[in-house]
């Protein structure tokens, strides 16, 4: 049911009995490593082109999800994922070897969390029992599209971000055993008006902080409600940006709850990753590695991941156009505190 504006609550709540995560050399290397399911130990994996790599990470990562739900293909009755890729290749290919019903969606960096939002409306509405959900990104693939490919070594800026080489899966299920989803708060377009795509955490900061009060407002709760609140990839930069918003709106966050994905996957003081983490594989290999471990286990209650994404093109920016964002949050619970 709806929730206030733009949040929706599953009364049925919906069950994550499966999840996977696979990454490649540099998140490998991350504080964050032994919480993934596969690691690459190098960027091409063996594939012809970038392009088929990202789309490997995907087909893994599902097909592990499928077998630790344990279910299989034929049970699988829709399957809903996007990516950074123009008209979302990766998602679409893989798609053709997942062989269910598919809804592409696209959210740039936000996408993990749209992807599971809408995987769990279906499922709480009965129209689908077992539902997966899955994002990807390359950084050579996002780099070759959005900026410059990696062998002309282009010289970056302290605010720019690093694209996350991984994918993430989950299915959702009816009824079993795993963490619960409990509502999503669907964001808006938030634009005002920044035009530098090596700044994508200063664009996406106000659309997170949009998302985060509309959901605190729909449901009543606040931030001590939640164990650990979490942005997608804002980074260094929009991090500090969202928590300086938060607190003007009369919502404070401390620390020890407020984190961000972008900066969990890498050691920013010492991998050579910029301002921290980016693309539509940050929050779903930090969320569907490292934190549905931690709810698993108990040792986090209920949390909300708020993923970020920047919805701008090649063209829009080649045309001089500012950066629409967007960013969508989903609470999920410990089956252990249900």
């Amino acid at each position: 049911m709806l929730r206030g504006k733009q949040t929706w609550w599953f009364e049925q709540r919906p069950v994550i009995i499966g999840a996977a995560t696979v990454v490649g050399p540099d998140e490998g290397e991350g504080p964050l490593a032994a919480d993934f399911d596969l690691v690459h130990p190098e960027l091409d994996m063996q594939q012809k082109s970038w392009e088929k790599a990202e789309r490997l990470l995907l087909e893994q990562a599902s097909d592990m999800a499928l077998q630790y739900a344990k279910v299989n293909k034929q049970q699988l009755q829709f399957y809903v994922g996007g990516d950074l890729m123009n008209q979302i290749i990766s998602n679409s290919f893989a798609a053709r070897t997942i062989g269910a019903p598919y809804l592409g969606v696209f959210g740039a960096c936000s996408t993990s969390m749209e992807s599971l939002a809408i995987a769990s409306l279906i499922v709480n509405s009965k129209s689908g029992d077992y539902v997966l959900a899955g994002t990807c990104s390359h950084n050579c693939t996002a780099e070759k599209q959005f900026r410059y490919p990696t062998e002309y070594g282009s010289q970056k800026p302290p605010t720019a971000q690093y694209t996350v080489t991984g994918a993430g899966a989950v299915v959702v299920a009816a009824d079993g055993d795993g963490p619960i989803v409990e509502c999503a708060t669907i964001g808006k377009i938030v634009d005002l008006g920044i035009t530098d795509p090596f700044n994508m955490g200063a664009a996406m900061a106000p659309a997170a902080v949009d998302t985060l009060t509309m959901h605190f407002n729909d449901t009543g709760r606040t931030p001590g409600d939640y164990d650990l609140i979490v942005t997608g990839d804002l980074a260094t930069v929009g991090h500090a940006i969202a928590k300086d918003l938060l607190h003007r709106d009369g919502v404070p966050m401390e620390d020890t709850v407020f984190g961000d994905c972008g900066l969990m996957i890498y050691d920013v003081q010492k991998q050579k990753v910029q301002a921290g983490g980016s693309g539509c594989g940050c929050s779903a290999v930090v969320t569907y590695g490292h934190l549905l471990k931690r709810l698993k286990q108990g040792e986090l209650k209920r949390i909300l991941v708020c993923a970020t994404g920047a919805l701008l093109s090649p063209l829009s920016f080649q045309q001089g156009e500012s950066i629409p964002c967007i960013a969508h949050a989903v609470a999920l619970e410990s089956p252990m505190h249900s």
